[in-house]
């Protein structure tokens, strides 16, 4: 396998990290305060039942999200920790080499495809 260019990779993931942690920011901005904030206001206000489970499910849908974002986050905290140890693109499963196309398309990617995928099965 070719020399892995690890400059570019590491500036990919500093773009991809940028952009997770703008997408937490706004899931913060979009929802201030706490979900049960949210309901009892719009329980006082004599609202329809419906409103406060859309309230409900937006403000589980924004956990959700961020809870991904997090994870996606530390996923790239990793990949950066392993261009700086000098283990980026090694499999920390088998120890093969992790294929080139599989960083492009997830650099944050710990796993060649083949461990990935008896992970997967497992």
């Amino acid at each position: 396998m070719s020399v892995l260019d690890t400059d570019r990779f590491r500036e990919r993931l500093l773009d991809e990290r940028k952009r997770v942690l703008d997408a937490i920011d706004n899931i913060h901005s979009e929802n201030p305060g706490s979900i049960g904030e949210e309901t009892e206001e719009l329980t006082f206000e004599d609202n329809h039942l419906g409103d406060v489970a859309t309230a409900t499910f937006d403000r589980e849908m924004a956990s959700t999200l961020e809870e991904n974002s997090t994870h996606v986050l530390g996923e790239i905290d990793g990949a950066l920790a392993r261009i700086d140890e000098g283990t980026y693109g090694t499999c920390q499963r088998c120890g093969d080499s992790i294929a080139e196309e599989r960083l492009e398309a997830l650099p944050w990617a710990m796993l060649c495809i083949d461990c990935k995928r008896k992970q997967e099965r497992s």
